[in-house]
């Protein structure tokens, strides 16, 4: 009874957010509404190689790139989302990032992390089953089920904020396409927000916004910068410019439905993901759909919660049950209102939302001839689950142990972080930092972990390989110079075969010297404040997040330096628009900080053919010393294409790039530009045949050498020499029948 019940009320939301000429009857509702027959059009958007022959179905990106997932015409509206990734950067889902944009609308109505809006945070992959997100799969299959209607149009984009490639992106958008929908419906929200730490004298906030709409729900992720339970701070909600709340709980954990703490599950509405514990540096992550229960707001809301609870003095003792505490807040807040929201604030850009905001992620197995071991041998596993490097230890048994050498390159603090595989034969491992147990603070917590022999015991068997979860180790003061990090092997889970060990990286993260520093007890502020009233430029003018473009340019003439790379994205973020800015840009090109010139090329790239007139410049930018400049300079005169010609000579030099997201990116702009580029195919064509290369690198070389077309005949024997390439058989058959001029096979 209770399944169909959730059913009921599930259908109903779909319903009454589909656009349907009239309110359902009660009849309606429910599995009995299934049998009725409908009159929208069902539609696909997804990464589907067109080429029939092909099953290289994903999408790559580079970093600091933007791929359109879809650019759907309305009426309609968006009833699914489903997506996985490979990639091997530490944190990955906290550095790609989803916008979905309404009706041409410049401000994204959803901006939040991608692993974040599919209900996870920190960066992790875990396992979600609830009625409007699910994540299976060790949490690598995401699934979106909120109901995104629009009137006229509808962007969904993913940019990739990270420092290395992500080299496989799948995804499918299913959506409805209607005749007409009714007016008034609500555009569906999400929103990131942080702090790191946690505010003292306020209460966190998920959200605080002007409007007309209702609250769905909450993903609350924690970083505990203390020892002890951080949740006695319970959930606000002020609705209307109300001076008292009108929803007002009792605990962090009683708001997502739990009790007397917090523990994995996961439920249709509710659920913990993440719950480790009560030590210095564990990790929560909660969800709470407010989608029985949602709450109205006819002209304004404030939704957040306290951050109170349990804090002790150096030597152990309780010094309160009730305390305001810094730890590590992140959020997601997620809504319908009318119209698109443009009150609210930039997102914090790339590693600035890493759980610390930094990390160092240091590829142990390049180390491996300088580890030591006992009861067993350490070899390197290259391509691992898709593409990712193991260092692998064959342990014989309980007591085998690895060494593995870290160097830290300052004292300072830090929190170590091991990404640890499983797999059927891999056995159960605790870890030592210069012999001494790690994750312990010497104040106890009521409910932490129970450890081995003084560390926590990590349980790596699983009936398939997965590469790899994130473990924190603990925060420690370190000198500067080589430390041993050990791992010893305790037995095995009964099942698994062997006692095995994988870890794919080691990551450092340095403290923040805000934790270490004395937090002030700031008197309490009860009731938020209302964001400003912003009045909007005159009707037509493109807007972003509430501000004109030419507001933009004259900010950045007076911008102080840290300022300088959100103003310039945010030009960037006026696309096709931002023509007047164009200049502006290519100025920032010129500038000493990597950021600011890193930022004037993500700008470049997303303003597209309206930014021809910084193609010299860009071109220069090629041989720029950061790699990401030079990266994102190629993916703008891929975005720029045939007027990006003058360009050639250089894009043909970063085909040889040291750095391999360069050169890939590179062969793309080529491609972009077509038959003008006419001078690159014999470079291409040595590209192709080079032995050990990417083969994401080839793909885009045999790409672009079809998009010359008949003009790259000569580079017909090489393709057909190329052509037994592992993975990139599809792509070079494509091109040849692009330069022999004949019909490429295709669904569409």
């Amino acid at each position: 009874m209770r399944t169909k019940l959730m059913w009921a009320l599930f259908l109903t939301l779909l319903l009454m957010t589909s656009g349907c000429s009239r309110a359902p009857e009660p009849s309606q509702l429910g599995l009995y509404n299934l049998p009725r027959l409908r009159s929208f059009s069902a539609y696909r958007v997804s990464s589907e190689n067109r080429y029939i022959n092909s099953n290289d179905d994903e999408k790559r990106i580079m970093p600091g790139q933007t791929l359109v997932m879809a650019d759907l015409a309305g009426p309609g509206m968006v009833d699914h989302i489903w997506l996985t990734v490979a990639d091997s950067e530490f944190a990955w889902p906290r550095l790609v990032r989803f916008r979905v944009y309404y009706d041409g609308a410049k401000t994204p109505s959803v901006d939040a992390p991608l692993g974040d809006f599919f209900g996870v945070g920190h960066g992790y992959e875990k396992n979600l089953s609830s009625m409007m997100v699910t994540d299976s799969s060790f949490g690598r299959a995401r699934n979106s089920y909120w109901p995104m209607p629009f009137y006229k149009s509808c962007k969904i984009t993913v940019t990739n904020e990270g420092n290395i490639p992500v080299i496989m992106f799948y995804y499918h958008v299913d959506w409805r396409k209607y005749r007409s929908l009714p007016p008034g419906l609500g555009y569906f929200h999400a929103y990131y927000r942080q702090e790191r730490p946690a505010v003292s004298g306020k209460n966190y906030e998920f959200l605080n916004i002007r409007g007309n709409g209702q609250y769905v729900g909450t993903v609350l992720s924690v970083i505990q910068s203390q020892v002890g339970w951080f949740g006695e701070g319970d959930d606000l909600f002020y609705v209307d410019g109300a001076k008292h709340p009108q929803i007002a709980g009792t605990g962090s954990e009683d708001y997502f439905n739990a009790a007397w703490g917090l523990r994995i599950t996961r439920g249709p509405w509710t659920g913990i993901t993440v719950a480790a514990g009560e030590q210095v540096g564990a990790r929560l992550s909660a969800y709470r759909w407010h989608v029985p229960d949602p709450i109205p707001f006819k002209k304004s809301i404030w939704a957040g919660i306290e951050h109170f609870g349990w804090t002790y003095n150096e030597d152990g003792t309780v010094r309160s049950g009730f305390e305001e505490r810094p730890d590590f807040f992140s959020s997601v807040a997620f809504w319908y209102q009318k119209g698109v929201n443009q009150e609210l604030p930039e997102l914090p850009y790339g590693d600035a939302r890493l759980p610390l905001g930094n990390a160092t992620q240091i590829a142990i197995e390049d180390a491996v001839h300088e580890m030591t071991t006992l009861r067993g041998k350490v070899a390197v596993q290259r391509g691992v689950d898709w593409g990712k490097d193991l260092l692998f230890f064959d342990a014989q048994g309980a007591g085998s142990r690895v060494n593995i050498p870290i160097d830290i390159p300052e004292a300072a603090r830090y929190e170590l972080i091991a990404e640890i595989a499983t797999a059927p034969d891999y056995g159960d491992y605790y870890a030592l930092l210069d012999g001494k147990p790690m994750g312990l603070d010497p104040r106890k917590a009521a409910t932490s972990e129970v450890p081995y022999q003084g560390s926590p015991v990590y349980h790596n068997y699983s009936p398939e390989v997965y590469v790899a979860d994130i473990h924190p180790l603990g925060w420690y003061s370190l000198s500067k110079g080589r430390h041993i990090l050990s791992f010893v092997c305790t037995g095995k889970d009964s099942p698994s075969s062997g006692y095995n060990l994988g870890i794919m990286d080691v990551v450092l993260e340095k403290i923040p010297a805000s934790v270490n520093a004395p937090s002030p007890m700031l008197p309490r502020k009860i009731t938020p404040e209302l964001p400003p009233v912003s009045p909007l430029p005159p009707s037509g003018e493109p807007v972003y997040r509430g501000l004109p473009l030419s507001a933009y340019l004259d900010k950045l003439a007076h911008a102080q330096e840290s300022e300088r790379p959100g103003l310039i994205r945010a030009i960037g973020a006026f696309g096709s628009d931002a023509g007047p800015g164009v200049s502006a840009v290519t100025e920032a090109l010129h500038y000493p900080d990597t950021q600011d010139r890193a930022a004037a090329a993500w700008a470049l790239s997303q303003i597209g053919p309206e930014g021809a007139a910084a193609v010299p410049t860009l071109a220069k930018a090629l041989s720029d010393s950061s790699p990401r400049v030079r990266d994102l300079a190629a993916v703008a005169l891929e975005s720029i294409g045939p007027k990006a010609a003058p360009a050639v000579p250089e894009l043909i030099r970063a085909l040889n790039d040291p750095v391999v997201y360069v050169r890939c990116p590179a062969a793309d702009a080529l491609g972009a530009i077509g038959p003008a580029a006419g001078a690159a195919i014999q470079p291409l064509v040595k590209k192709l045949l080079v032995k050990n290369e990417e083969a994401y690198v080839l793909e885009s070389v045999a790409a672009a050498l079809g998009d010359l077309g008949p003009e790259a005949k000569s580079a017909l024997p090489a393709l057909r020499e190329a052509r037994s390439r592992y993975r990139v058989t599809a792509t070079i058959d494509e091109a040849i029948l692009k330069i022999e001029g004949k019909p490429v096979p295709s669904w569409w």
